[in-house]
């Protein structure tokens, strides 16, 4: 059996980061290894205990997620982000990715939805809400943000963006395509690379406004 996944959960709400603790605890491959009640905090815990993956509020005292955000990357790299929020704003998603984190999960979401993006975050591979994604599609194109072009990719790589963009892991694309899982992630670090991506949430993002799939092909879990 594998050992399973260590989570912090920060969140300001005493009565909504237990229930979210609550919930975790009947999972046997989910670790509930510390909580926060803020961004300072939730940094010096993080530090701490090493995580495989961060529960992180943004709208929080002292510091606020964020930041917290930024400094965790900053300072334990391999520990993997997901935000859970009740904000979907302009002003939130995209400083949010920015400061590192790979997943946006709003607090409507199910639990069935939150247990998969815990396990798609911990693996690296990102998930965003459906809403955060349209959100955040709208907010690139309306910025005009550019980036290298798709004719920079090879064939097999633009393969391997597209089944990224349809929410695919690298394992299942790695079964799709017949090669090796390492195969599949040297071609994920070269397609990054090409495109001047950070990660496989903003690959997935640069597919769909391009128009490489379409957001109704994707399960939207990138």
């Amino acid at each position: 059996m594998s050992d399973p996944i260590r989570i912090v959960v920060v969140d300001d709400h005493m009565v909504v980061r237990k229930g979210i603790i609550a919930m975790l605890e009947t999972e046997p491959d989910l670790l509930v290894v510390g909580e926060a009640g803020n961004g300072r905090e939730a940094v010096d815990l993080v530090i701490e205990k090493q995580p495989n993956v961060v529960l992180m509020d943004l709208v929080m005292p002292e510091m606020d997620g964020i930041e917290a955000t930024r400094l965790i990357k900053q300072r334990t790299p391999r520990v993997q982000v997901l935000v859970l929020t009740s904000f979907s704003s302009n002003d939130k998603v995209l400083p949010s990715l920015n400061a590192g984190a790979i997943g946006y999960l709003l607090k409507d979401s199910n639990s069935t939805d939150l247990i998969r993006a815990i396990h798609q975050v911990a693996r690296g591979e990102g998930s965003l809400h459906p809403v955060v994604t349209r959100q955040l599609l709208k907010q690139i194109t309306d910025s005009g943000e550019t980036n290298p072009q798709v004719e920079e990719l090879t064939e097999r790589e633009m393969e391997v963006l597209k089944y990224i963009a349809r929410g695919l892991s690298n394992h299942e694309i790695a079964q799709q395509l017949v090669v090796s899982n390492a195969t599949v992630n040297t071609h994920v670090s070269k397609i990054l690379s090409k495109l001047n991506l950070t990660s496989r949430t903003q690959a997935a993002l640069y597919a769909l406004r391009k128009g490489l799939v379409a957001l109704d092909d994707t399960d939207v879990q990138i």
